[in-house]
């Protein structure tokens, strides 16, 4: 069973920075892609940013490229835990939300996903941005 707990968020001023990590562990596909989402109060859930197992691709939403990036501590392609991290910069008040990893099985495809295609969830983290 894929287990995801992430861990970070809190309150920070606008224009400020704050990683976000989702702790990765279960994995038994061959291949498998992990990815960010936030939920705002009122609003649909949003993809963030996402890695693909296959190849190490990252792709970024379109609100946050440039500013948010992805990374991977450990390897994925050895069914060993792994911590994926998010750093936030550039921070906006919009970005206050909670912030969900999710993850499932599968090459996945090029560019960002769906939430329905994402079958494992994180409890999410609370981030606020003050203005």
């Amino acid at each position: 069973e894929v287990q995801l707990v992430e861990s970070g968020g809190g309150l920070v001023q606008a224009g400020g920075s704050l990683r976000l990590s989702c702790a990765a562990s279960g994995f038994t596909a061959d291949e498998y892609v992990i990815g960010w989402f936030r939920q705002a109060p009122g609003k649909e859930r949003e993809g963030i940013s996402l890695i693909r197992s296959i190849n190490g691709n990252v792709y970024y939403g379109d609100s946050v490229k440039g500013r948010f990036t992805l990374s991977i501590d450990g390897d994925m392609n050895t069914g060993a835990k792994i911590t994926v991290h998010l750093l936030m910069s550039s921070l906006k008040p919009e970005d206050t939300a909670v912030y969900f990893c999710a993850a499932h099985p599968g090459l996945g495809s090029d560019g960002m996903e769906g939430d329905w295609l994402f079958n494992s969830w994180g409890q999410g983290t609370q981030v606020t941005v003050s203005s």
